[in-house]
């Protein structure tokens, strides 16, 4: 079995290339989704709550508060990442045993997988790629953001160039989805 990790600063395509390969018939796994996931669950709101706040309003919780509260300063960042990278990483571990015998390839779509060493989990590594004009007008149109905080949500990321350093891959995500589609058959090819 190998483990590739599928990664790219936000808005570069990673879960663009990760839906390609679910559709391959491959099992990807997200880290970001299970995140999502916790927001819905009231023993972490409550977590959250104690030490958040602030964000919550007449007792409803505020996800874009939260964002623009850890984005803006790097001790909450740091408090909200201690919170939730133990359960995450927990949970990587699990499915990469769970699927050790039963699976040719596990892919995970993790934005932070530099950022969290989860790097060290994986076989290789696919960095989705684009240009940073592109990148951007993405991530405002599809998260409903301002330029200023995509710069502040990219500076709490590693630069796309030293991503693009320790890459196994790297992917053009501006490409069609079958070119993409071509590159990932490649890239496992190659693998195998």
């Amino acid at each position: 079995m190998k483990i590739i990790g599928i990664t790219g600063s936000i808005g570069c395509g990673k879960t663009y290339l990760a839906n390609i390969i679910k559709k391959m018939g491959y099992s990807v796994y997200n880290p970001d989704k299970w995140v999502r996931g916790l927001y819905k669950n009231k023993q972490f709101l409550d977590v959250i709550k104690q030490n958040f706040p602030t964000t919550f309003e007449n007792g409803v919780f505020n996800k874009r508060s939260l964002r623009n509260l850890v984005f803006g300063d790097n001790n909450e960042l740091h408090k909200l990442e201690n919170i939730i990278h133990p359960f995450l990483k927990r949970k990587i571990k699990y499915y990469i045993h769970k699927f050790s015998r039963k699976s040719e390839f596990i892919f995970f779509d993790a934005a932070l997988l530099f950022e969290k060493n989860w790097d060290i989990y994986c076989d290789y590594i696919i960095v989705a790629d684009i240009d940073e004009e592109t990148q951007k007008q993405r991530v405002i149109k599809r998260d409903n953001i301002t330029e200023t905080d995509f710069y502040k949500i990219m500076k709490v990321q590693i630069p796309q160039s030293e991503k693009r350093k320790y890459a196994d891959y790297i992917i053009n995500t501006g490409q069609s989805e079958n070119i993409n589609k071509i590159q990932i058959i490649r890239i496992m090819d190659e693998i195998i």
